[in-house]
């Protein structure tokens, strides 16, 4: 018998009548001949409340450092409650189950609280369970430090333990389920001829993540695709049977059979656009303005520098997160006695909008179509960047619906 994991995140599990569909959801891959695994999130608003109390309990006396370790102890709590709930579902419909925390498998993970990264997987105890006939029920989200300290992986990372969990038992696939059933071309909130991708590539599906779409954590897909695990994404509101054949395929490239020129294109209104004026143009001012960012764990995405009409001069521009925008301002004052530029300003009133596909690779003209589409439609492009597989382009972020509709026609998505 092959060994399944099974992943629900915070909605499929807001209330006890949805906990109650995972029961039977799981049940039928019992009965389909599996051995499960079962990691679930909190139950919907949960891990918010947690952090809200976290938040309330005031900030650290000055000289002390944040009890980062103790958040990760509150906030971990949501997952134990879905997971023992559950488990006792299972339990009171004759199927054999148990709960298991992080700590218990173990899940061991680096120590930086919030946003630990997973080291190791020791499976043994959980494979006898499965294999055994009994279902595991896993707190997602949650690991354990070398030291024996409860840490986190950041939100979302239940789809990073589910994945973590499924390469180390040598799962067959690791089922994601959510409110949605699959993969669309596009948000279908924004476009409603949006349409399910049956397969899409661990290279696209990273790239869609990154790039503001929301159905995978972003380290699940790059987890997945270094442990070659196969992630099936489909939606927990049916019952048993409801829906076959749905969901979408996240696999290997060699895996699907005609490569589409473009698969998706996706959004995000988290930018915040920083501009730099009157940069001296000589080598060593990027590394010292980026340099006193990465110290700052401040990322910067988008990038782009040109001459300023002043004779050896440039101007500057590059994107952040809109909560690292107010930062990342003062990290560049900071430097501007080192650097000597004359003035830095910033515009959070901007998106990013992406085209993704590994067809791009041997294709011409998927720029000329997005650059046309966008300017048929009045959209002002002001910073481009692009990769082996994407295009993003920087734009006003009123017309990010505008432009998300007129690519996902201009590339025939809404024919797929």
């Amino acid at each position: 018998m092959s060994r399944l994991v099974m992943k629900f995140g915070g909605t499929s599990v807001a209330d006890l009548e949805r906990i109650r569909r995972v029961a039977r959801l799981v049940n039928a891959e019992r009965a389909a001949g599996h051995h499960v695994a079962v990691v679930v999130s909190a139950m919907a608003g949960k891990t918010n409340e947690l952090v809200a109390w976290t938040d309330g309990s005031g900030a650290a006396a000055q000289g002390l450092s944040p009890s980062d370790d103790e958040y990760d102890v509150v906030v971990a709590s949501g997952e134990q409650v879905t997971a023992g709930l559950l488990a006792m579902t299972l339990r009171n419909m004759g199927v054999p189950a148990r709960s298991w925390m992080g700590w218990q498998i173990p899940i061991v993970a680096d120590d930086a609280h919030g946003r630990a990264r997973i080291d190791d997987v020791e499976p043994e105890k959980l494979i006898a369970a499965m294999d055994a006939g009994e279902v595991a029920v896993i707190a997602g989200f949650q690991g354990v430090t070398r030291d024996g300290r409860i840490a986190t992986l950041g939100r979302g990372g239940s789809d990073t333990s589910a994945v973590a969990i499924a390469a180390a038992v040598k799962a067959v696939r690791c089922d994601i389920y959510t409110d949605v059933d699959g993969v669309y071309t596009t948000d279908p909130r924004i476009e409603a001829k949006a349409r399910r991708l049956a397969k899409i590539s661990y290279e696209e599906m990273l790239e869609m993540a990154s790039l503001g779409a929301k159905v995978l954590q972003t380290r699940s897909v790059e987890l997945a695709m270094a442990q070659n695990v196969p992630v099936r994404v489909l939606s927990s509101f049916v019952e048993p049977g409801e829906a076959p054949g749905q969901g979408t395929i996240v696999c290997d490239e060699d895996e699907i059979m005609e490569k589409r020129i473009v698969s998706g294109v996706a959004y995000s209104r988290d930018e915040a656009k920083i501009s730099l004026f009157g940069l001296p143009d000589h080598p060593g001012v990027s590394s010292a303005i980026f340099g006193a960012l990465a110290d700052a764990n401040v990322n910067v995405d988008m990038i782009v520098q040109s001459h300023a009409r002043t004779a050896d001069t440039a101007n500057m521009e590059f994107t952040v997160g809109k909560r690292d925008a107010a930062r990342a301002v003062e990290i560049v004052r900071a430097a501007q006695p080192q650097v000597g530029f004359d003035d830095v300003q910033v515009n959070d009133e901007v998106s990013k909008v992406s085209v993704i596909g590994v067809g791009m690779r041997s294709h011409t003209g998927v720029a000329k179509t997005m650059f046309a589409a966008l300017a048929e439609k009045g959209v002002n492009i002001q910073v481009i960047s692009t990769s082996e597989i994407k295009i993003s382009v920087l734009i006003d972020a009123a017309y990010t619906e505008l432009a998300v509709r007129a690519l996902h026609a201009a590339y025939g998505l809404d024919q797929l």
